[in-house]
């Protein structure tokens, strides 16, 4: 273990080994402090950055924060680091690759190249010396495209996830929730329902609605049931129209064995989607969430700060080549993340480290109502992702997600900031809701006819088969 040691206005700091230099390093946020690994004092933190700044890349491939033999999540980053396109910073330190990220010449191309080279690790280091412009800054730099019915991430557009989720899974609510939502533009990302029961039962249902439906009206869009990855491979084997498979994640062994899922499993569940053949552009079949403080709140930490162990996540999700990665930043709440400027933080943190490892970055733009947070605070991390060129956000009925109860972002709001960025949906989508009469050129929502075609989709909901014919 190496001691790294710096001096601050006379007085000595030790931090033994990268783990700790890690976490004393990172900004003040309360789950750290919760975990009793967080710096003491601001004085100590910066000692910590000072050295951090200091460490050669390279440690981190020969110092494993957490041992390879006891956590398949750092054999996952040893096995996959590619050395020949880590090469173009082999030699920097920490301090160094930052200023490199944010010079002229290093563009999107240059760092797309660089990023199977990347640890978690590495990037959740370089971001604790960042300040929010920096994040925003060099995560605007990178695109990463994906695809499956349409095309997200593409520059210049905006995506949002459809969240209509009904605290009883009925279906006519949840179709008004859908067609609300679509007459605001948004959906494109996908439509993603969190099941009130993650019954089989339910699933399978779901499923056959939000298909029906994507059918019907021929939406360039896919359809998510957010249940277990369990669930949903039962759903599958019981004929299932599933588009997306869903799943939490998180950057250790323990914590993702706490929800039940390994990386085969997860593999298992990436070949049964890509077996069904449903996309007709891409097979990126997988929709990730993650969030800082899932370690920690399985105590399955190892001791180490919440932003690296998310970064660590990013890695499970780039094996699978996923079409939608979700940092879900406030939703754990204030024991994890306090406030406002502890929930904006993370947010750009946690996109800024998914793009340098490459993955398709969206972020739910949320808080608990017992967190010292509001939807002004929202406004700013959704405003300031969008300039960081986030690839999608959260459209929710009202922003107030009445079956998971918390605050997010409403289809208006999505809607606002393409407005203001100049942004557009996913080029198939818009041309859809051209299309359709909902807008034009995809970003001037248009006053909808009370006669409007889409209308049907809620007088005359889409038929499933009878639960006790399928299951």
């Amino acid at each position: 273990m190496t001691e790294f040691r710096a001096t601050v206005r006379r007085k000595s700091y030790t931090f033994y080994g990268l783990k700790e230099l890690l976490a004393k390093a990172s900004p003040a946020r309360s789950g750290d402090a919760l975990a009793g690994i967080a710096a003491e004092n601001d004085e100590e933190r910066v000692a910590a950055q000072m050295v951090l700044a200091d460490a050669p890349l390279r440690q981190f491939l020969v110092e494993p924060i957490i041992p390879h033999e006891v956590d398949e999540v750092t054999r996952l980053i040893v096995d996959t680091h590619d050395a020949a396109a880590f090469e173009p910073v082999a030699s920097m330190t920490v301090g160094e690759f930052r200023n490199w990220l944010l010079c002229y010449e290093t563009t999107g191309e240059v760092i797309t190249k660089l990023s199977p080279g990347l640890t978690p690790e590495m990037v959740a280091a370089v971001s604790k010396l960042m300040r929010n412009q920096d994040l925003i800054l060099a995560a605007s730099k990178c695109r990463v495209v994906t695809r499956f019915r349409n095309t997200i991430g593409l520059p210049r557009r905006l995506s949002t996830r459809l969240q209509p989720n009904h605290p009883t899974d009925d279906l006519v609510g949840i179709g008004a929730s859908i067609l609300d939502g679509l007459l605001y533009g948004c959906g494109d990302a996908v439509i993603g329902i969190n099941p009130a029961t993650d019954s089989v039962e339910t699933v399978v249902r779901l499923h056959h609605m939000l298909s029906e439906l994507i059918e019907r009206f021929q939406i360039p869009t896919q359809g998510c049931v957010l249940a277990h990855v369990t669930t949903q491979l039962a759903a599958i084997e019981q004929g299932a129209p599933v588009d997306l498979v869903f799943q939490s994640i998180a950057g250790t062994e323990a914590a993702n064995a706490s929800f039940g899922v390994s990386l085969k499993l997860l593999e298992e569940a990436r070949q049964a989607a890509r077996s069904l053949a449903r996309g007709p552009l891409g097979d990126n079949v997988m929709y990730f969430e993650t969030g800082q403080g899932s370690c920690l709140s399985a105590d399955a930490h190892h001791g180490i700060d919440q932003q690296t162990l998310e970064s660590r996540a990013y890695a499970v999700a780039r094996r699978f080549e996923p079409l939608l990665v979700n940092t879900v930043v406030g939703f754990i709440g204030p024991e994890y993340l306090y406030d406002g400027k502890q929930i904006i933080r993370a947010g750009l943190e946690d996109h800024f480290c998914g793009k340098l490892l490459g993955l398709p970055m969206g972020c739910d733009v949320c808080y608990t109502n017992h967190a010292e947070a509001d939807q002004d605070d929202m406004d700013n991390l959704l405003t300031l992702l969008a300039v960081a060129g986030c690839n999608y956000f959260m459209g929710v009925p009202g922003a107030d997600d009445i079956m998971l109860n918390y605050q997010s972002t409403s289809y208006h709001d999505a809607a606002g900031v393409r407005q203001l960025f100049g942004l557009r949906p996913a080029p198939e989508f818009e041309a859809w809701l051209e299309d359709m009469r909902i807008a034009r050129a995809g970003t001037q929502l248009l006053p909808i006819n009370p006669q409007h075609r889409l209308m049907g989709a809620i007088e005359s909901p889409p038929q499933v088969p009878d639960a006790s014919s399928s299951i």
